[in-house]
């Protein structure tokens, strides 16, 4: 079983996003003693691969010379477990040199937009979009894999058949997100997508993904068909991931995700005093996520979704209520939504029935018919994104 861990060299960003609640001024830079001290406390750490992934802030402000150092320091020390990487940038700071760098690990990069350059800017400030386009077209150049996050707010979701139509005209992947509320922020509702709305968003952009399935990959849509047919969560929203997933601050600080990254509060330890298991263990912010699951258990139990949902994501859970647990994903109502559309839709694929018709039974080596109207169906997104044995991120 692999684990993941985000590091993060920076809370810092030179972007200015309305609604962004992980990024700092000021914020130091992890220095690569720091990831010599993650190196050793992985070494003793757990055995299985690890998937690292670079996040923040702004990753890239870290340097061209600390990912020089920083890359082959983990590649290097834990060789013998297995690792992986991944990069979320918003790009600005993208140059040939470090694109050289991460092409060496074949590093897939995640980036961020929110649809058309107009609305992109409103959003995320003034410039946004040409400086992330700029980037990319570096990446790009060093042949560098780049897909886009979007982020749909209580203001955007007004406008996705414009922000549908952009990803698809310019032949881009779309991952979503919906605005979350912060922990950081005194209004943390203001861009917030509210979950009702979400989920209609949901519906709605997989009907375009049925109609233009040869022409985008929507990884949300992948992933949640995946998450019903597969029995179980295949990208971390809908994970139990405590005790798999930690995130490392600029000082080394260790939490359980990297939405926690400058919280003493979630502080679970420091990776230079390279505590065990059984350490961080103790710590609060341990002892609140396995209450979450603990909390999923007992009021998620008669759900039918329950085995591949989770609850959804702890920090959503935890974020409107002040850091304790009072409630699940906040977004559960979206996620019902879907996976009862999805349902919906596969059971009339398979059964000429509707959600109850029973459970959807297929087999990844065809045979499965496509949706009775002759255009593509649920059946032709699962076989054409085969479930990964990997939790995506």
């Amino acid at each position: 079983m692999s684990f993941h861990v985000m590091i993060i060299p920076t809370l810092g960003c030179p972007s200015n996003c309305k609604y962004c609640w992980s990024s700092e001024e000021d914020s130091p830079v992890m220095t690569t003693e720091t990831v010599e001290d993650i190196v050793k406390w992985l070494q003793n750490f757990r055995k299985e691969p690890v998937t690292f992934t670079f996040h923040g802030g702004e990753p890239l402000l870290a340097g061209a010379d600390f990912f020089r150092k920083a890359l082959p320091t983990l590649a290097d020390g834990l060789h013998e477990q297995g690792i992986a990487f991944a990069l979320q940038t918003n790009l600005w700071k993208m140059t040939p040199g470090i694109a050289q760098i991460l092409a060496e690990y074949n590093i897939p990069i995640g980036s961020s937009l929110d649809g058309p350059q107009e609305l992109t800017n409103f959003q995320r400030g003034e410039g946004y979009y040409e400086k992330t386009m700029a980037g990319y077209e570096i990446a790009k150049a060093n042949g560098l894999n780049v897909s886009f996050i979007c982020t749909f707010t209580s203001h955007s979701v007004k406008f996705k058949e414009d922000i549908f139509k952009f990803f698809l005209d310019n032949g881009l992947n779309l991952k979503l997100h919906p605005a979350l509320p912060s922990l950081r922020d005194d209004n943390p509702e203001k861009w917030a997508l509210p979950p009702e709305e979400y989920g209609e968003l949901l519906v709605y952009l997989l009907d375009q993904y049925l109609k233009n399935l040869n022409r985008i990959q929507m990884m949300n849509i992948d992933n949640l068909c995946q998450c019903y047919f597969g029995g179980r969560g295949t990208v971390c929203t809908f994970v139990d991931c405590m005790g798999d997933t930690f995130a490392v601050g600029p000082d080394g600080s260790i939490y359980p995700c990297y939405r926690f990254v400058g919280m003493p509060k979630y502080v679970m330890g420091n990776v230079r005093d390279q505590p065990t298991v059984e350490d961080l263990a103790k710590s609060e912010p341990w002892k609140l996520m396995f209450q979450f699951k603990d909390y999923v258990d007992k009021e998620c139990g008669d759900c039918t979704h329950i085995k591949y949902c989770r609850g959804g994501c702890p920090y959503n859970a935890i974020a409107p209520t002040e850091g304790e647990v009072k409630g699940v994903d906040p977004h559960c109502i979206a996620y019902k939504r879907i996976f009862e559309e999805i349902v919906d839709q596969a059971n009339e694929e398979l059964f000429g029935g509707g959600a109850g018709s029973g459970p959807a039974m297929f087999g990844f080596g065809g045979g499965a018919p496509s949706a009775p109207s002759g255009k593509a169906g649920i059946m032709d997104i699962v076989r054409k994104h085969s479930t990964p044995d990997e939790v995506q991120y």
